[in-house]
């Protein structure tokens, strides 16, 4: 099985009013899911591709989604997000670690804007296979994950969180 990430968002106890954001969104596959969800709430989805982002806008335009607000940010840097401080109650990162050149700022990002509580969750590749997902010197295992999110400040929640064949994840907790 492949990663189902509306499965995996729903053993997150997230609430229809929640705000989420969705670092390193892509093509909102992740993001879509979880504004399914949040009916009442907000997804914003985070994208340092303008042309990824232009692409997303249009897409939930015509499907008529209203929860979800694409913005051009760059996860990596403060305030790169261009979200408030403590002003989210959850962060979603699939499979984008291994492509992340400031792991540190990225997390650090995701602390500032999180709430005190809030919850984030890190979905990655756990191998590298195929010629699918990174190559085998950027894996990021599971293991360098909750030693990098323990160092800024988080508890580990959850990390037996089933996520498909080539996937693992781990819940964390602000």
């Amino acid at each position: 099985m492949f990663m189902d990430p509306v499965s995996i968002l729903s053993i997150c106890n997230l609430q229809i009013t929640d705000s989420i954001a969705d670092f390193g969104a892509g093509s909102g596959f992740v993001a879509k899911a979880a504004a399914s969800i949040v009916t009442q709430g907000n997804v914003f989805a985070i994208e340092i591709n303008k042309d990824i982002v232009t692409r997303l806008t249009r897409e939930i335009d015509q499907m008529k989604i209203t929860n979800i607000h694409p913005i051009w940010g760059d996860i990596e840097v403060n305030e790169g997000t261009k979200l408030s401080n403590d002003s989210m109650d959850f962060v979603i990162l699939s499979n984008v670690m291994f492509h992340l050149d400031d792991k540190v700022g990225c997390i650090k990002e995701a602390y500032r804007v999180l709430k005190t509580g809030g919850r984030i969750i890190m979905i990655d590749w756990s191998e590298s296979f195929g010629g699918m997902g990174p190559s085998k010197d950027s894996v990021f295992s599971k293991e360098s994950a909750i030693k990098l999110f323990s160092s800024i400040g988080f508890s580990t929640m959850n990390e037996s969180i089933e996520a498909g064949d080539h996937h693992y994840a781990i819940l964390f907790k602000k």
